[in-house]
């Protein structure tokens, strides 16, 4: 279907046209041309639609060339992307004005007749970067007090993220947990696009407190408690992000299916079907495919003599040999096998001997440097300071909007 085009407004109008007219401009029947009652229209790129396909009608085909042609020093007008905006100036006898495009958020295509040639330029924008904090207090869930305190559900996921190697969002949070986080924000014209990076986070579970500061150390950035300790730890908690445990670790269990009683080493996390199943460490493949009652499984090798085995997985996404990072995605949640609804069988093994996921208590990586501490502890004390602008949420009470921190907005 043919975009539909519409007259937008006059500031959009004033936006396309030069702000003169050429001073080559002298024969009189040029001038008459030029001074032609311009029509501005716009509209969005759709499926399978080219740039003459949009056109047609609106100007000849030459024109289109000779549009594109001017373009492709700067943009190639091939690479259209469906529900991008474009518009255009064009005079009632066909002759193109100006043109644009929106290529991303921030980067526009303006193409402009100057001197009866056309000249194409890429304009760019920048984020406004704000430093802003959110506070708020669990009643149910991490997502509802984030949405409680006014904020989005990425926000949720990122913070999960920083502390997922000491705790466990689907089952170890509690009503009354608190948390608070300084982050960046990104704002396009006053409005608010996306989160930026998370500089400093707390999170509170009864009288334990965690505290994570972003630093950005030799060999990569990444999130350290105060005393420079990483949080990154060998495994992650769990290998799906939110969820609920439906069935524990257990010697003696009676099996839905077989309906006996038998030993359980494992975790089952319930989650819906396709759900991400991530690498709970870095480590290799060493089966993929079919297994027996595992229906669907991914077994990994890791150091130190530990394995991982993934069951019951309605799709595998790596192959026998290869090396896997720590939260790859290697699957996804099913029901294949010895399995009545769609779970993850999650469970590892130490020296071949099975054990509790929940109770293994693995080591940090390697503390900041000798040589980075000088420069952590500059860094720390800014996280610190921002943190300590969010205030801290009364004990099952939500706190009020997030303050913004006094910092000048920078652009990047």
């Amino acid at each position: 279907m043919r975009a539909r085009f519409v007259i937008p407004v006059g500031v959009f109008a004033l936006l396309l046209l030069p702000t003169h007219l050429p001073p080559s401009m002298e024969a009189p029947a040029r001038i008459v041309r030029e001074r032609a009652p311009v029509r501005f229209l716009k509209g969005r790129i759709g499926r399978n639609q080219t740039l003459a396909y949009l056109l047609q009608g609106t100007v000849s085909a030459a024109t289109v060339h000779e549009l594109v042609e001017a373009a492709r020093p700067a943009y190639d007008l091939a690479r259209l992307s469906v529900g991008h905006p474009f518009a255009l100036a064009v005079t009632s006898d066909g002759l193109l004005r100006a043109f644009s495009y929106g290529i991303d958020e921030l980067r526009t295509l303006r193409v402009r007749r100057r001197a009866h040639v056309l000249e194409a330029e890429v304009l760019t924008r920048s984020y406004e970067n704000r430093v802003e904090g959110a506070a708020g207090t669990i009643t149910s869930s991490l997502f509802e007090s984030i949405e409680d305190a006014g904020e989005q559900d990425q926000l949720a996921l990122d913070l999960a993220d920083i502390f997922a190697w000491d705790v466990d969002f689907n089952t170890e949070i509690r009503r009354g947990d608190a948390f608070r986080v300084a982050v960046e924000k990104q704002y396009l014209d006053g409005r608010f696009v996306r989160y930026g990076r998370i500089l400093a986070a707390e999170f509170v579970r009864g009288e334990r407190v965690l505290r994570a500061l972003r630093f950005d150390a030799a060999r990569g950035a990444g999130y350290y408690a105060p005393d420079g300790t990483p949080l990154r730890k060998a495994f992650l908690r769990s290998p799906l992000r939110f969820t609920r445990i439906s069935s524990g670790f257990s010697h003696a269990r009676l099996h839905p299916i077989l309906n006996v009683v038998r030993p359980h080493f494992g975790i089952d996390f319930a989650a819906p079907l396709g759900t991400p199943v991530a690498a709970s460490a870095d480590g290799v493949v060493s089966e993929a495919g079919w297994s027996g009652g595992y229906g669907k499984m991914v077994r990994l090798r890791h150091a130190n003599g530990f394995q991982t085995l993934y069951g019951h997985l309605s799709r595998v996404e790596v192959r026998v040999g290869q090396r896997v990072a720590q939260g790859e995605r290697i699957g996804s949640v099913g029901a294949t096998g010895l399995a009545t609804a769609p779970h993850l069988d999650y469970r590892m093994l130490r020296d071949s001997s099975f054990v509790n996921p929940l109770r293994i208590q693995t080591p940090p990586a390697e503390p900041v440097s000798a040589e980075e501490a000088p420069a952590f502890a500059d860094a720390r004390t800014r996280a610190l300071a921002l943190l300590a602008a969010v205030p801290v949420p009364p004990a099952g009470r939500l706190a009020s909007a997030p303050p913004r921190f006094a910092e000048a907005p920078q652009r990047n």
